[in-house]
């Protein structure tokens, strides 16, 4: 049951991703849509998470 814990907490909501990078959550899906953040669909309704360890690589790349 812990594994099941770690694999959710490792999934970042829309919402949570738009905050964190300071964008609208359009811009989100405009990232998604051209490959420059790509989101996981999840789910029967395919609701966009994104890994946090994609994220993190993201801000790293931009800070440079």
């Amino acid at each position: 049951m812990k594994c099941e814990q770690d694999e959710v907490e490792k999934y970042l909501t829309l919402t949570e991703v738009s905050e964190l990078l300071n964008v609208h959550p359009n811009t989100l899906r405009n990232w998604d849509a051209n490959g420059t953040l790509k989101a996981t669909r999840i789910g029967v309704k395919k609701v966009r998470r994104y890994l946090k360890a994609d994220i993190d690589k993201f801000i790293e790349s931009s800070n440079k």
